[in-house]
């Protein structure tokens, strides 16, 4: 786990007002509050994901490190970021749930599609699941 990073702002005097506003209605403490919107944009960034047409999913050639870790070509990565004119960082330097949300997205619009079944992404989508389930995501 990495070690948390402290940030600070400055913002005008109106807009703090407006989010300590808005972070006491949902309940939050305005740092969390900070948190959960920026997570709600860069998840709404992930929805705008382009896979370019001459990429298949096997072209991640997707496997299991000895650690656990999932690993994949970031050559590709580096080619949908480019597509979606999104940062490679948002998926190398992020959290994980990052990389794992653009991975099963795919897989699962690629087995609607009729495409073939990949053990690593089922094993992901299944440790999504334990983890939705557990309330950790």
């Amino acid at each position: 786990m990495m070690p948390d990073r402290l940030i600070h702002l400055r913002v005008p005097a109106a807009v703090k007002g407006r989010w300590v506003l808005a972070s006491r209605t949902a309940g939050m403490r305005l740092t969390d509050w900070i948190i959960d919107a920026v997570e709600a944009h860069m998840r709404q960034q992930l929805t705008n994901v382009a896979i370019p047409d001459d990429l298949t999913f096997s072209d991640l050639h997707l496997s299991r490190d000895p650690d656990g870790r999932v690993s994949c070509d970031w050559a590709v990565i580096e080619r949908i970021c480019e597509a979606s004119s999104l940062p490679v960082e948002m998926f190398r330097d992020a959290p994980e749930d990052n990389i794992s949300r653009l991975i099963v997205g795919w897989y699962q619009a690629h087995r609607q599609h009729g495409g073939d079944a990949d053990p690593v992404a089922e094993d992901l989508i299944a440790e999504v699941f334990a983890e939705e389930k557990a309330g950790r995501l």
